[in-house]
């Protein structure tokens, strides 16, 4: 980003004044004598402040501020003019310009505000960047895959994210729900304002009632201060609620109430509070069956249904097993700095084969842990997890057990005998790493 400035005033000697005493200052220095000269270097040219008068021949410097904040929202404006008034100096202020000075009154004043200006677009200029990384990172070009079934998910998220439509994702643990969730609020209106996500299954009712809707102090014992709820933390943005079947039922009373009028009331308060948020809901439960047998409530299921996505199992869309599983390849390899891997022929038959009952989530745990595993440069079968030994094309039963040891072996090297860690990595629950450390003698 450039110490550059842009002068937009038809005074020509005005305009030539203030670009000298600019460039003599270090700064690059753009001249326009109208509007639309203006608004095309400044979208052509990298240009970080604009010193432009309010009085121009094809427009009002004031009402300029809007159009080039849209075309660069991190560029800083300083309006001048021959005759200041109150009301164009707080317009102008409102519409977005860095400061507003009346010409003769600016001597004085115009490079210490340029130099202020300079550096507060550049701060806007390095928020827009992250905000654009993050934007890109949750985009639904991040959404891995090319078969047919999980085109048809993503055109229908895509369809709905430009709307403040509430959204059911439907599908098996681990299909990529919050996923879709994150590129459907970062494709939204809304994609500046925060994405809060919330497990339903990690909280008992009465802490989830607290987390989502906060509390007063005083509201019950530990409450000692007032405090924000997710609902507050997500206003103006999206709130992602995962395992929503998990929700209680008179919890979901409230909620409801939240969907129909974005009112909601604290635990502990009396009055009602104001949200404006949008719900993308999840589950991999058939909400609508457990609703017809009082396990839901049925208006609640009716209000977050409105559209529903179903995310396809992994499953069904084998055309995108290798493709997911080279992505994990790479990234793996790069977080561990090590060399570039192929993937064996049998161990691909293997993964492509492999029913994957925890989908993509299960597919990116066995990707790490055979990054670890691998000696050489080529990612072969028999680093799978011992579980798929018998899938393997070829492979031997009674050599299960060795490969279980040897495997569990070597996951314990790598984590540096952090049993909670190595039983991650495995898959497993710890109780199991412990008694399979006993059951194979491992020192």
């Amino acid at each position: 980003m450039e110490d550059s400035v842009i002068i937009i005033d038809d005074e020509i000697k005005i305009r030539s004044l203030l670009a000298r005493i600019l460039e003599l200052e270090g700064f690059i220095v753009y001249q326009a004598q109208n509007a639309k000269e203006g608004l095309k270097l400044i979208a052509s040219q990298d240009i970080s402040v604009v010193i432009s008068d309010v009085k121009l021949p094809d427009a009002n410097g004031v009402e300029l501020v809007k159009q080039i904040k849209a075309i660069k929202s991190y560029v800083e404006i300083i309006n001048l003019t021959a005759y200041g008034t109150i009301s164009d100096g707080v317009l102008a202020i409102k519409n977005g310009a860095f400061d507003y000075l009346t010409k003769g009154d600016d001597n004085d004043k115009i490079i210490p505000l340029v130099y202020k200006a300079l550096e507060k677009a550049k701060l806007n200029f390095r928020v827009n960047a992250l905000e654009s990384k993050i934007i890109d990172k949750h985009s639904f070009n991040a959404i891995l895959g090319k078969s047919k079934a999980i085109a048809n998910a993503i055109s229908l998220a895509q369809k709905v994210a430009v709307t403040d439509t509430t959204v059911l994702l439907l599908g098996e643990t681990g299909t990529g729900k919050e996923v879709f969730a994150q590129a459907i609020h970062y494709g939204s209106p809304r994609k500046l304002k925060p994405f809060v996500a919330v497990n339903c299954s990690s909280f008992n009712p009465e802490l989830l009632e607290s987390e989502l809707f906060g509390y007063l102090a005083g509201a019950f014992t530990g409450a000692v201060k007032d405090k924000k709820g997710l609902l507050e933390e997500a206003d103006g943005g999206t709130i992602f609620l995962d395992e929503i079947g998990e929700m209680s039922i008179d919890l979901q009373a409230k909620l409801l109430r939240v969907l129909e009028n974005q009112t909601f009331i604290k635990v502990g308060a009396t009055q009602t509070s104001k949200t404006n948020l949008r719900i993308i809901a999840a589950t991999n439960r058939d909400l609508k069956k457990e609703a017809e047998n009082n396990a839901f409530r049925l208006d609640l299921y009716y209000r977050l249904s409105v559209f529903t996505i179903e995310l396809p199992p992994l499953s069904h869309r084998k055309e995108d097993i290798i493709l997911i599983a080279m992505h994990y390849l790479q990234e793996f390899t790069a977080k561990m700095n090590k060399p570039a891997f192929s993937l064996d022929k049998k161990f691909a038959e293997v993964l492509v084969n492999h029913y994957w009952k925890g989908n993509i989530r299960e597919l990116k745990n066995v990707m790490e842990r055979v990054v670890i595993l691998a000696d050489s440069n080529v990612i072969t079968a028999d680093l799978l997890p011992y579980e798929f030994q018998d899938e393997t094309p070829g492979a031997d039963p009674l050599n299960m057990q060795v490969m279980e040891k040897q495997h569990i072996v070597k996951v314990l090297n790598y984590a540096k005998g952090n049993k909670t860690e190595t039983a991650r990595l495995l898959g497993i629950g710890l109780t199991t790493l412990y008694r399979k450390i006993e059951e194979y003698n491992i020192g």
